[in-house]
């Protein structure tokens, strides 16, 4: 009976042992990431929050520029044989992952090899069905994605006699002229202009960016946005822009100060802006949904996100994807992402974190921060209103740009800048059709 004691004894002193020397061989799972300030220490805070839950993975994220520079930094590593676990990458480049041969790990695959739990129902479809191959197969785990919104100055609207938020362009011209009229430079801006005017308008009125599904159903895909459509809207656009009912502020975010400093009375940009909006803004401010263009759609479709979603690179040791798989399921529960989407602004990429922030009472204090949410899901997304994916398009919202500012400056009209943009980002992506046949 001694004996049996001693060996029982033994045998645990062992195992503790092994289990000590297990732990102090933590597996570091490397995260690359293009949240800079403050959202960075968001980054960095998820991260701590999930290494202080288990002693056996350790996620270290790094700042890596840029989401153009981020993802390019992770294919050049790749190729190297350099490559982190998981690199965040911006909707846009999402064909270019898919291109990138034999890189990417699917989520869905890194999941059912780790045996980790992953229920895709749970998953907003606005959100998922962007990064879904034809077959239905998730390709990477979504994160921070966001939809354009319309923000606005209530103070302003209240000083001008403005009654309620704007529901169509009809409404806008109506509130810009009396917001000008009550003495502000501008009626409305808006930022990340291809986004924001090009992609979601088409989306919001369930028109084509381009021919196969927008780039979904084949590489043989050709732009569609050079429509009547979207030609008059940009035109009356430019035409308010001589009695400053808009003005151009630049092409990403450049324009928030416009909004923020009391400027412009309206701004169109991402939902993620919120925690800079409530940080910089000294005036009572809401945000309302997309404008309507009443001659287009009797009604609005959906609009579609943007931000970025998190892909998992092959060629790191097979141990280390159930680390991976691990800290996936810690991202995504609805505790961690009910705290990111009432932080920053980017919406809760599952149906119980959105849930759960209504539980929380934070829709109740903060009225129309679930905006986003309602637009993302106002229909289910058709052809037209799921996303994009064209090759090459990181490059081609370049050419966009260019267009609609020679547009605003007055060198272009909108056919011409629109059928220029058509055609020269068309040979962009007769290039990636053959590089990847």
């Amino acid at each position: 009976m001694k004996g049996q004691k001693t060996l029982v004894a033994l045998t645990a002193a062992a195992a503790f042992g092994l289990a000590a020397g297990q732990a102090g061989a933590v597996t570091e799972i490397q995260w690359w990431h293009a949240m800079g300030g403050t959202n960075g220490e968001r980054v960095n805070k998820i991260a701590a929050d999930f290494n202080a839950t288990q002693s056996e993975y350790k996620v270290v994220p790094a700042f890596k520029g840029n989401y153009t520079e981020t993802m390019t930094a992770a294919i050049a590593a790749f190729r190297a044989k350099k490559q982190p676990h998981i690199v965040q990458v911006f909707e846009v480049g999402t064909a270019t992952m898919m291109a990138a041969e034999g890189a990417v790990y699917p989520i869905e695959q890194v999941m059912k090899d780790a045996g980790e739990p992953f229920d895709k129902s749970v998953y907003l479809p606005a959100v998922i069905s962007y990064y879904q191959t034809p077959q239905g197969q998730l390709l990477s785990m979504p994160f921070n994605s966001s939809t354009p919104v319309l923000w606005y100055n209530k103070d302003a609207f209240k000083k001008a006699g403005i009654s309620s938020p704007p529901k169509t362009w009809n409404d806008m011209k109506s509130a810009s002229e009396k917001l000008v009229k009550a003495g502000y430079k501008c009626g409305f801006s808006f930022g990340w202009q291809s986004w924001v005017m090009i992609e979601n308008y088409s989306a919001w009125h369930n028109l084509a960016l381009g021919t196969k599904e927008n780039g979904f159903a084949g590489l043989d895909t050709e732009f569609q946005f050079n429509n009547a459509s979207v030609k008059k809207r940009l035109a009356t656009i430019a035409d308010w822009s001589k009695d400053k009912l808009f003005t151009y502020g630049g092409r990403r975010g450049d324009s928030l100060s416009m909004y923020t400093n009391g400027e412009c009375g309206m701004w169109m940009n991402s939902s993620a802006y919120y925690g800079s909006i409530k940080k910089q803004a000294k005036f009572e401010f809401a945000q309302t949904m997309l404008p309507l263009d009443s001659d287009v759609a009797s009604a609005p479709q959906n609009s579609i996100i943007g931000g970025a979603t998190l892909w998992v690179l092959k060629g790191r040791d097979q141990g280390d994807y159930k680390g991976v798989a691990k800290f996936m399921n810690f991202l995504s529960s609805p505790e961690v992402q009910a705290w990111w989407h009432q932080e920053t602004g980017y919406v809760p990429i599952t149906t119980p974190a959105y849930e759960l922030s209504k539980k929380q009472g934070f829709y109740d204090k903060n009225p129309g921060t679930d905006t986003a949410i309602k637009q993302l899901s106002l229909n289910t997304p058709t052809p037209n209103s799921r996303g994009l994916r064209f090759g090459s398009f990181v490059q081609i919202r370049d050419i966009l740009n260019e267009e609609m500012e020679a547009l605003w400056s007055g060198q272009k009209t909108a056919d011409k800048a629109l059928d220029d943009a058509a055609a020269r980002g068309n040979k962009l992506l007769r290039k990636f059709e053959k590089a990847n046949k």
